[in-house]
């Protein structure tokens, strides 16, 4: 049984919850997303593993994950990009938000998410429990498609992708 951290509205640590209950009943959690980008700007992206317990098949960010209980945001996202997309590259926190949006399989997310940015240039090795495809893809190319077809990507990262634009220069 997998535990996500419940957090109030400034991320402060107020429980845990087994995680498919914090998705069904909606309450706010804490949540990592990262974005890596080789040094073309191109976004490495990954579809989901089509038996994921919800938005299975649709593309995202490189990796997204929850972290465990007494784990930092930091330590989560390289834990996860490892287990994920077999990588292993220099990370930078640029922000987090809050969202709430309804899934498939009568699932909501309500997530207070932590951003992370890095630069890999090289090939994943993704684990194919979690990760069906992937690819790098330019990002007016992906900016056009998200717009033509939104269907095919995660609620989260069409939510936070512009804010991620803006804070690519950082890195």
């Amino acid at each position: 049984m997998t535990e996500v951290i419940l957090v109030d509205e400034t991320d402060n640590e107020i429980g845990t919850m087994e995680k498919l209950t914090a998705h069904q009943v909606a309450v706010l959690h804490r949540a990592i997303s990262v974005f890596l980008f080789n040094d073309k700007d191109e976004i490495l992206l990954q579809r989901r593993a089509s038996d994921k317990y919800h938005s299975g098949g649709l593309w995202t960010n490189t990796c997204c994950s929850h972290p465990y209980p007494g784990e930092a945001t930091q330590a989560a996202a390289y834990r996860r990009l490892k287990e994920e997309m077999g990588v292993i590259c220099d990370l930078e926190p640029v922000f987090n938000f809050i969202y709430k949006a309804n899934l498939d399989h009568d699932l909501i997310e309500h997530e207070l998410d932590h951003v992370f940015i890095g630069r890999f240039n090289g090939i994943p090795k993704p684990n194919t429990d979690e990760v069906m495809d992937w690819k790098y893809m330019a990002i007016d190319d992906l900016q056009i498609d998200v717009e033509v077809h939104p269907e095919k990507y995660t609620a989260w990262f069409k939510i936070c992708l512009n804010q991620v634009l803006t804070n690519l220069t950082r890195i």
